[in-house]
């Protein structure tokens, strides 16, 4: 039977673009760079501070013989061999953890990797899928365009660079009925069945109706607002209009 290592060497990383030679770390609680760490059973912050010839972070845990050592990242990195658990203790308690620094986890990012780019084709075989309907419909949602603008091609390279771009959101789309619907409102505007005037106002622009629908308030998604109305009670006789003049 494989024994399971307990302790393991670690590696830590600054955060951002940061890569100085060398950034030293705040190694004990002071005013300027305040060290503590909110004890649940107690209900006070516990003072951290590091010294490597102690078993524990806590001052109020360590003897008076602690002996102070910097903490020193070089080119943006530290090294923390697995027998100097007090330090790794230490950068797991440092307030600094997850905003300056971070843990490089190589099992952990690969996990994350492996599902975003399981995402990524799921977005790139759906998008090879869709037929033309679906391509135009994930177009106008995506780009806000007319698709008579564009061609076939451009459409399935643009849906394409979408789906592999923004793989979530792609997703999102193809399977959101309120999304397609969304987009099926968009080709009546394409398409001159309804027109946007000054203030909101949404007008019918048929050859035998040119009334004045409703006002969009600003700060409305225009698609869905029109598309709530056309659903409701009110507008479902002219949304089968649409809908037939559209075919």
């Amino acid at each position: 039977m494989k024994k399971v290592e307990k302790f393991v060497n670690k590696v830590y990383r600054l955060t951002g673009d940061r890569a100085p030679l060398s950034y030293m770390l705040p190694t004990r609680h002071t005013n300027r760079y305040p060290l503590l760490q909110f004890d649940e059973d107690s209900g006070t912050n516990r003072e951290l501070r590091y010294s490597r010839n102690q078993k524990s972070v806590y001052v109020d845990e360590q003897d008076g013989n602690a002996i102070l050592e910097p903490i020193v990242f070089e080119d943006g990195f530290l090294n923390v061999p697995k027998n100097n658990q007090v330090l790794q203790n230490f950068l797991t308690a440092h307030p600094l953890n997850g905003k300056t620094f971070i843990e490089i986890n190589q099992e952990k990012d690969a996990s994350k990797d492996l599902e975003n780019l399981t995402i990524e084709v799921d977005a790139l075989i759906e998008a090879r899928k869709l037929d033309i309907d679906g391509l135009e419909t994930v177009y106008r949602v995506a780009f806000g365009r007319d698709t008579s603008t564009v061609s076939t091609a451009e459409l399935k390279r643009d849906v394409l660079v979408f789906a592999k771009l923004n793989p979530e959101e792609f997703l999102a789309v193809i399977n959101d009925p309120e999304l397609k619907f969304a987009a099926t409102v968009q080709t009546f505007f394409d398409e001159g069945l309804l027109v946007k005037k000054a203030k909101g106002a949404i007008h019918f622009n048929t050859t035998k109706n040119k009334t004045r629908i409703l006002s969009v308030p600003g700060g409305e998604d225009v698609n869905y607002y029109v598309g709530g109305w056309l659903k409701s009670d009110e507008g479902i006789e002219s949304l089968k209009m649409l809908e037939k003049l559209l075919k």
